[in-house]
């Protein structure tokens, strides 16, 4: 320990932060502690302007690192630069300003972004309360809090009307009115912040050990960025947590993401960027997904008295590559990771892109509230004109253990006539599930629907209750259990146009 570990440490209001802590060492060097640049803290003044400037003066001398000492900083939009570490320090909270009622708004978004094959959302950063545009050797670390109170969840869909596969069918029901109050007009969103942090493009970007409350749309929305780090975060947010859009080379590691409402940590490959960019070379380990109350993981109480998310369709959470999908994904490692009262692992590609090289492995699963794994190769073909049909191939899921399983919905892998979902391996499943389908749900039928929004509930009740795959090739199955709790009238396995299929090890109880 040396006297600068010392002073960074005292500074930031922690005991002590070492400055191998820090990602980037040279930003030890110099520190800039908001309050000399006129932040008060004390949850009543607008502090963004001095937070703002802090990291000017940081970014004007090469870099450093900008300190937030124990206090409640009343914020808009903080505009991160290249070579700037954020740190939050122990009791330090960044609260998201609300328009309506504090003085000021958040930036607003970009001009001539065509939000045509991707939401408001999706489409703009700027529009956020924390932000950095092409930024590079940039870190947020905790242990304090992003309390993102003033952010709205909500934004406009996408300008494509396609109809069918721009929303779930479990909205199919909803009225003109509702599904206006979750998709207000870009002009309602202006001045609003619907985003906690959000980078566009860029490089060389560490988040760490922060914790982040009701986030708006995103808590975190990474698109295009490359070399991204983000590890031991705590999330309960009201929509999703963590997205990764058209990245390459990130890390997510250790966090606990609870978002009933939405996706926890999903991976997309969406046209926000003008251009199909894949999502490539990411991993995402040891991570937990959960569905509870939101703002009942961080108070302790987990409570569970939500059943059902905004799409009608039950509670959410889990981790997912979809649904947005032009650009495809490569290279997808997903380990020991952990699933709790959410619905489970989806895999999906509907707007053209290829999806391959998918590894998943030590999955656990508790109170699944959907299928436990869904693979689905889709034909919504969201995108510009010439977007053809994807592909999905080369998947390897295995170690799975997942109980408490809603019974409508077995693990499902599901292509389209003509286009199989090529070279999946199941190995070492355990599959838990609560029973109770009838000899009507048994007969079933289920349609193609290829061009509709991909979910596991989008089939109905299926006609097997632990495995469903229909236009595969190459499906091979290894040591695969499953249970039911109660009886269950359907039959444990079907399969429909499944070409070289390999079954081995599959006790089954029912």
């Amino acid at each position: 320990m040396n006297r600068r570990d010392v002073a960074l440490g005292l500074a930031a209001g922690v005991a002590f932060l070492p400055t191998s802590a820090l990602p980037f060492l040279g930003h030890a060097a110099r520190r800039f502690d908001v309050r000399d640049h006129g932040a008060r803290g004390d949850g009543v003044a607008i502090d963004s302007g001095a937070i703002n400037a802090a990291i000017e003066a940081a970014s004007k001398v090469g870099g450093g690192t900008v300190i937030l000492p124990h206090g409640r900083y009343l914020c808009f939009s903080i505009r991160l630069q290249s070579r700037v570490t954020l740190l939050l320090g122990e009791g330090a909270v960044i609260e998201a300003a609300d328009p309506a009622r504090h003085a000021g708004r958040y930036d607003l978004p970009e001009p001539g972004i065509d939000q045509l094959y991707q939401d408001f959302g999706h489409s703009h950063w700027r529009n956020s309360l924390i932000w950095g545009d092409g930024v590079e050797e940039v870190a947020i670390l905790g242990p304090g809090m992003i309390h993102g109170i003033g952010l709205t969840r909500d934004g406009p869909g996408a300008r494509w009307k396609k109809q069918a596969g721009e929303r779930p069918l479990s909205m199919q029901g909803m009225t003109a009115a509702e599904i206006g109050h979750l998709e207000p007009d870009i002009a309602a969103m202006q001045g609003l912040g619907n985003k906690a942090i959000a980078f566009r493009n860029g490089r060389d970007i560490h988040l760490s050990g922060f914790t982040i409350l009701k986030g708006g749309h995103f808590a975190i929305l990474a698109t295009g960025t490359r070399t991204l780090r983000i590890e031991g975060l705590t999330i309960d947010t009201e929509r999703d947590g963590i997205d990764l859009d058209c990245v390459r080379d990130v890390r997510v590691e250790r966090c606990r993401v609870n978002s009933p409402n939405d996706d926890a940590i999903v991976v997309k490959s969406s046209h926000a960027l003008g251009r199909a960019v894949a999502a490539e070379d990411i991993l995402i380990r040891d991570c937990d997904v959960l569905g509870y109350d939101m703002g009942s993981l961080l108070d302790g109480t987990r409570r569970t008295s939500q059943e059902i998310a905004p799409d009608r369709d039950r509670v959410t959470g889990r981790i997912k590559l979809g649904t947005e999908s032009n650009g495809g994904y490569r290279n997808i490692r997903i380990e020991d990771c952990r699933f709790t009262r959410c619905r489970g692992l989806a895999l999906e590609t509907v707007d053209g892109g290829v999806m391959e090289n998918i590894v998943a492995r030590g999955l656990t699963m508790r109170d699944v509230t959907t299928a436990p794994l869904f693979l689905r190769l889709g034909d919504r073909r969201r995108g510009p004109q010439g977007t053809g049909i994807g592909a999905i191939r080369h998947v390897m899921l295995s170690e799975v253990d997942a109980r408490g399983i809603d019974h409508r919905f077995p693990a499902s892998i599901a292509g389209l006539p003509g286009h199989r979902i090529i070279d999946v391996t199941l190995r070492d499943i355990h599959l838990a599930y609560r029973g109770g389908g009838t000899a009507a749900d048994a007969a079933r039928v289920p349609a193609e629907l290829p061009d509709a929004y991909p979910e596991p509930s989008m089939f109905g009740v299926l006609p097997s209750w632990a495995l469903w795959a229909r236009h595969v090739e190459r499906l091979t199955i290894d040591r695969f259990t499953a249970e039911t709790a109660t009886p269950d009238a359907r039959p444990p396995f079907l399969f429909d146009d499944v070409a070289t299929l390999s079954v081995r090890q599959t006790p089954l109880g029912n």
